[in-house]
Formats: structure tokens, C-alpha cells, sequence
């Protein structure tokens, strides 16, 4: 394993450099400011990084893939250093969302809280609050229309493809109740808060670092979009990843999976979407799309499954779903419209992988069947409202008939004719009238 005695500028800019990090990206890499990362390059041999940096250094070195740790030893000199042991042969940033339905009160007073912070969004109102993670950073991405929803990152180095995909279905076991318990503490002081449970978790693959020949690097981001076929998800007590013949097999060979929709742009970029998720991989880091894009769009897209998906179980408890009128069916169809119509802003590369991602989700199809459920509910809410307002009408008017109508005299025992007191205080003579049945004349 290759070590560093003790850690100066020019072993912090190698590593850098062999990590092909900017310095805003090392930094928040290490958690340190870009400006801390400057100081220690501009000192050189003479800057030694404090005792906890010095630790944070070793174990970024540690979790780099054997082709950085070489670029590191060359760097440095050290030619003779063995960096097999010092990481996988990938790496890979893995993106995991994890959406839950809150209500929109909920929303709203998640908002204000202090630690809050505005969110640019074109056509809804976000805040992100961050999350702590024992392994990873996590940003709570909380929307006006009642639905939060959990980015967590996290850096991996695995020796395989495979070995990636176990970690997958393993991690996601644990995944789902550390966001409900996270969820469930942002909202312990919000007592009109509905409860959420988390239901899944949707994962995109950034591959930085390639562990394979450059021939099978298609083959590569597209198993990484479709990591189920590298792992036994029946095996006993966990998955457990394919044999590594099983792996480069695919890798040369390739595999039929008609539901991978890629989305790459040739000499710029790889990328393939699938039900399972996203895999992408920039072969010109200038040209090709940047984190930021790939993840405001994946949110954006569980956001609005995760809103379908509630008013989907409405439905299937046999409730009418009633959504507050400011995202009702009109919102939801904006809301479509924009994630399936191009912008006149929007680059090629950016246009094919929204249609991509937003297809292989099945997320049109979930739109038109919200709103179709939506408008039936406010349909026969109107008419329910309608009828209520009708019937009491009628109610009043025949309230109104009785109250106008000549009130009868009371009947003498011998006969049909009485006395009465008109209006006036005269006496008057009056016929005598049929027994009230309670219906009017």
C-alpha cells in the first residue's frame, strides 16, 4: 500500500492532480475550504497540513483507484510503491434519491427552519437542508407541493462491477430506514406533519475512473445503469456479486437489455438509462454535462413520482385524492409539458438525457393517470357542492311557501265552521281547511 510520511503542499498537489480534481472539488472532497487547498499548494515542501488534514490526506489516498494512486507515485517519485492494495480500479460517485410524500404544511414550515436554504428552481419553491451521513453527503431537498426528497453521495472504489452492484442492493437495506428516521426527525417539531415512509431507492452512477479497456467502456456504463444482472439478489443472507469470468464476459461480449436508452453524445460522453437508474461517464469533461444537471433532473423526476405515487394510493385505498388547488391536475400537467417538451435554452446533450431518464422512469404515464384521477375527484367535488347548494335552495323556498301561507282555524267540536281573528283584529269567517299533512299545497 503506497503511504505518505508526512503530508507537505507537494504531496497534497499530486494528489490532486492524480485525482484530476479541480480545487474547488478537492476541497470539498477533504471538507476544507478552496482556499485552505491554495495555501498548502502555493507553500510547497514548506506547508505541512495539520495532524486531523494529515489523516484526511491519508484516507482520500487510500480510497483512490490503483490508476490515481500510479498517477500519485509518479508524481511523487515513488516508483517502486505497490498500489494494489490501495483502493478498486474504479471510481465511481454514487448518487442515491430517496423521495417521501409530506403534505404541504409540512413543506411550508420545513421552509422556514433556519438551517433551510433557497434552492433556484424555474417553477416551484425548494430548500435543501443538509443531512448528516456516516458515510457520505446528504442534501434533503424539500418542495412546496409536499414532497422531500433525500440526495445522498457517495465516493466508492470497488474492485469490480460486480462487486459495486452487491454493495447496491446491500446498502439500500439500510438506506430506507435511515432516510424514514431522518425524515421522521426534520418533522419531530411539525405536529401537523403526516407521516412518511420512504418506499425506495433510485440510484445514478457517475463513473470517473474506469477499471476496464476503453473498448468495453459502453459495456460498462450500461451495466452500471442495469446493475441487477451482476449480483444473486437470492442469495442467502445477502446478495452476493457474479464470479468475475460472468463479469468480463459481459464486459467484452455485451448483453441485450432493449430498455437501455442511452443518451451519450460519441467523443463526449457515455450514458444509458434504465428503470433502475442513471450511469454516466464524461469522456470530455468540458463538453459533457456536469453533475448538477444530471442530478437537479433526477430529483426533479422522483419528486413528481413520489407526488403520483401518493395520489396513486389514494386511489387504491378507494379515497377521492384531494391535492391543495395550487397543485392539482393543472400542475401536474405543467409539470409534464415541461419534462417532455425541449426548452429553447436546452443543449442536445442535456435534451436526450432528460428524454432518457424521463421515459425509462415511466413517469409520463404516471402523470396522465394522476390527473385524470385529480379531475374526477374536483368534478365530483363540484357536483357534490352543486347539489348541496340546490338542495338547500329548495329547502328555503319551500321553508318560505309555509311561513306565507293563512294560518288554519282551530276547529269547533260540533262543526266545520269557527271564529278567527284576521289580521286586522276583526273577526272574520273562514272555511274550515283539510288536516296538514306536512307536505305544501
Amino acid at each position: 500500500m503506497t503511504t505518505v510520511q508526512t503530508w507537505t503542499g507537494r504531496e497534497t498537489r499530486a494528489l490532486r492532480h492524480a485525482l484530476r480534481m479541480s480545487i474547488r472539488d478537492f476541497a470539498e472532497h477533504l471538507g476544507v475550504s478552496e482556499r485552505t487547498v491554495s495555501k498548502w499548494e502555493a507553500g510547497k515542501e514548506a506547508v505541512r497540513p495539520r495532524p486531523e488534514m494529515q489523516a484526511a490526506l491519508d484516507t482520500a489516498l487510500t480510497r483512490a483507484s490503483g490508476q490515481a494512486v500510479s498517477r500519485f507515485c509518479a508524481a511523487t517519485g515513488d516508483e517502486t510503491a505497490d498500489p494494489a492494495g490501495a483502493g478498486g480500479a474504479y471510481r465511481i460517485q454514487s448518487h442515491k434519491f430517496i423521495p417521501a410524500y409530506i403534505g404541504t404544511s409540512a413543506a411550508d414550515m420545513l421552509a422556514v427552519l433556519p438551517q433551510a436554504q433557497p434552492r433556484p428552481h424555474e417553477w416551484l419553491d425548494v430548500s435543501v437542508i443538509r443531512v448528516s451521513h456516516p458515510g457520505g453527503r446528504c442534501l434533503a431537498h424539500v418542495f412546496a407541493c409536499g414532497v422531500v426528497v433525500l440526495h445522498l453521495q457517495q465516493d466508492v472504489a470497488p474492485a469490480s462491477l460486480a462487486e459495486l452492484a452487491a454493495w447496491r442492493y446491500t446498502s439500500y437495506k439500510d438506506d430506507l430506514p435511515w432516510a424514514a428516521h431522518q425524515i421522521a426527525r426534520l418533522l419531530s417539531n411539525q405536529p401537523d406533519s403526516q407521516a412518511a415512509t420512504p418506499e425506495y431507492v433510485m440510484s445514478m452512477y457517475l463513473l470517473h475512473e474506469p477499471g476496464c479497456r476503453r473498448e468495453d467502456l459502453d459495456n460498462a456504463v450500461r451495466l452500471l445503469s442495469l446493475p441487477s444482472v451482476l449480483v444473486n439478489r437470492n442469495a442467502p443472507p445477502r446478495s452476493e456479486p457474479v464470479s468475475e469470468h460472468v463479469e468480463r464476459r459481459l464486459l467484452a461480449e455485451g448483453f441485450e437489455q432493449p430498455s437501455a436508452e442511452p443518451f451519450g453524445i460519441p467523443g463526449v460522453s457515455v450514458g444509458f438509462a434504465t428503470w433502475s437508474g442513471l450511469a454516466y461517464h464524461a469522456l470530455s469533461p468540458d463538453r459533457a454535462l456536469n453533475v448538477d444537471e444530471l442530478v437537479s433532473l433526477e430529483v426533479d423526476v422522483q419528486m413528481l413520482w413520489a407526488y403520483c405515487r401518493h395520489i396513486q394510493r389514494a386511489v387504491e385505498e378507494s379515497r377521492d385524492p384531494v391535492m391543495p388547488p395550487a397543485f392539482g391536475w393543472r400542475f401536474l400537467r405543467a409539470a409534464h409539458s415541461r419534462l417532455t417538451t425541449a426548452r429553447v435554452q436546452e443543449t442536445a446533450q442535456h435534451c436526450l438525457m432528460r428524454q432518457a431518464a424521463v421515459t425509462t422512469s415511466g413517469l409520463p404515464e404516471r402523470l396522465t393517470q394522476a390527473q385524470a384521477a385529480l379531475r374526477e375527484a374536483e368534478v365530483w367535488v363540484a357536483e357534490s357542492a352543486h347539489e348541496h347548494y340546490a338542495g338547500g335552495s329548495d329547502r328555503h323556498r319551500h321553508a318560505e311557501r309555509l311561513h306565507q301561507r293563512p294560518e288554519p282555524t282551530r276547529h269547533s267540536q260540533g262543526g266545520g265552521v269557527g271564529r278567527a281573528v284576521g289580521g286586522d283584529g276583526q273577526a272574520g269567517r273562514v272555511h274550515s281547511l283539510p288536516q296538514l299533512s306536512g307536505q305544501p299545497f
